[in-house]
């Protein structure tokens, strides 16, 4: 079972690679043949046949995707269903922290709204909060005894009440802008709540492996 979880991984690496390459060719074929038409921005589209390549790398990179969110969807039922009968928390990896580094793709809102003026890749630095899948890997199959509940009830409210702090304070700094300055807000607010967001993710998972153990170490000394 583990040798064939681990076959079915590397299939969905090497298809990403594969589409990943597809893509860049399709890039690298629209830049030098068709004029970059589906590379740059489009005001308006009529098709063209030498947009075929470009259309079929999208396309395999929508189904991709799809497929990737059709998994997602199917473990995340199975891991509720596991942990409804075991009473134990859901198994993970805690390499998938790894997956935090993506949140660096954030900075790339500097020059995408200082070239174009969108401010949506700042929403890139939500994925931050993936670094607390390290802590919750760390948990992984623990059994949830009322210890176990108390703990994370009260590493969640901390969590919540910071984010719910950092998101108050960031409206009254926006609200303190002069209209001189009203174009800093929306990329200051969209890349503060997805940060705040990020780090109550992360505070969850980090304040909830904390206290576990600081209780687990605790009694080790009563004993």
């Amino acid at each position: 079972m583990k040798q064939q979880n681990k076959n079915r991984k590397w299939i969905l690496v090497l298809l990403g690679l594969c589409c990943a390459a597809l893509t860049a060719a399709a890039c690298w074929y629209d830049l030098t043949y068709n004029g970059g038409r589906l590379v740059y921005p489009l005001h308006s589209y009529a098709f063209r046949p030498t947009d075929i390549p470009m259309l079929l790398a999208v396309t395999l990179d929508v189904l991709y995707a799809l497929y990737l969110a059709f998994l997602l969807v199917r473990g995340i039922r199975n891991q509720k269903e596991y942990v409804k009968k075991t009473g134990r928390t859901r198994r993970l990896s805690p390499q998938l922290g790894l997956l935090g580094f993506l949140g660096f793709l954030g900075f790339a809102g500097l020059w995408s709204y200082g070239t174009w003026g969108d401010p949506t890749p700042f929403v890139f630095f939500v994925f931050f909060g993936f670094f607390g899948f390290f802590f919750e890997g760390r948990m992984s199959n623990t059994l949830m005894d009322e210890r176990y509940k108390e703990n994370a009830a009260r590493a969640e409210l901390k969590a919540y009440r910071t984010g719910f702090a950092i998101i108050i304070l960031l409206l009254i700094l926006a609200g303190q802008h002069s209209h001189r300055h009203v174009e800093f807000i929306a990329p200051i607010l969209i890349s503060g709540i997805a940060l705040t967001v990020a780090l109550t993710m992360f505070l969850s998972e980090y304040l909830l492996y904390r206290y576990d153990h600081d209780d687990a170490a605790a009694l080790e000394e009563e004993e």
